[in-house]
């Protein structure tokens, strides 16, 4: 399928204003990288947003609470993309909001810890606390800690699939359900995917060897399952949501974890969002087939834990 109309519109004028690709600045160049400025009205959420620190086992870990109002709701981690190099609570803030409003539950953005100043598995580290300690004080925070979710987006669906693996490896807390956008799932450069979407469209290959680069330099350590959730043992996990996108990368390691969680017996919705490239998640604005992916992600965390 050819690219989305709306899409080579964004990618026309990424080039017209000679975007940067991330692995030609240095990490604090990308941070201050800033393609669009955020919106004038934020998307409302029906209750309200509060930002606070929790404690975790290695730091204390900023988060921004977004609650639909009304009765006690399950509750959705949120772990941003970026590659574990970029991003934060404002970043996703919209992505957040989009999630709150249309699944009807109370999400939980995490701002953990970026590399290369906090390598792996330091990352992985500050959600699962953050998730733990959302489990442990649901009744402080008005959510029922039985429904509850990971998700993210790029290095943030890599951080939800590890989340969930290390939540099951640890007997808890229990996930109900992971939502996973076009989610790193390995260290794999040389899938088809990652090699006919190379370069061009916003996402390239070199840009995953520079994240991968500063977030995990040692190769052995890549193998691990909280680095490549791919690579671990599948069992027992929870019902999981994955898309991907035609034109990205990462579309096959996305796929194959997907295909992966349903040979091990786990529940999975997998969809592939023709047309669109990497980071059309947070296009809601501009990109109708965005748009249908949140309908389509809010709805399955609202089945899952409505």
């Amino acid at each position: 399928m050819p690219l989305d109309t709306e899409i080579q519109a964004i990618l026309d004028l990424f080039e017209s204003m000679g975007v940067p690709d991330f692995w030609t600045m240095t990490p604090e160049e990308a941070r201050n990288f800033q393609l669009a400025p955020p919106p004038e009205v934020p998307t409302p959420v029906g209750g309200e947003v509060v930002d606070r620190t929790l404690s975790g086992s290695e730091t204390d870990i900023p988060v921004r609470i977004y609650r639909p109002g009304g009765e006690r709701t399950g509750v959705v981690m949120y772990f941003h993309g970026g590659g574990w190099v970029i991003g934060g609570l404002d970043s996703h803030d919209e992505t957040s909001r989009h999630i709150c409003a249309g699944s009807g539950q109370t999400v939980v953005s995490v701002e953990y810890r970026l590399a290369p100043e906090t390598r792996y598995p330091g990352a992985v580290v500050d959600c699962f606390d953050a998730t733990a300690w959302v489990a442990a004080n649901a009744d402080e925070l008005g959510v029922d800690a039985g429904r509850l979710a990971v998700a993210g987006d790029s290095a943030g669906g890599n951080l939800a699939a590890a989340v969930a693996q290390m939540a099951r490896d640890r007997d808890g807390p229990a996930i109900a359900f992971q939502l996973l956008i076009y989610p790193v799932t390995d260290a794999d450069f040389d899938t088809p995917s990652c090699l006919e979407n190379a370069e061009g469209y916003f996402l390239t290959r070199k840009s995953m060897q520079w994240f991968w680069d500063h977030y995990a330099p040692d190769l052995e350590r890549r193998k691990e399952p909280y680095a490549a959730p791919l690579l671990g043992n599948l069992d027992g996990l929870p019902p999981a949501l994955v898309q991907t996108a035609e034109f990205d990368p990462l579309r096959d390691e996305g796929e194959s974890y997907a295909e992966a969680l349903r040979a091990a017996g786990c529940e999975v919705e997998l969809t592939r969002y023709d047309g669109l490239i990497h980071g059309y998640f947070g296009m809601q604005a501009a990109v109708a087939a965005s748009r249908k992916a949140m309908r389509q992600a809010c709805g399955a965390i609202a089945s899952h834990l409505g």
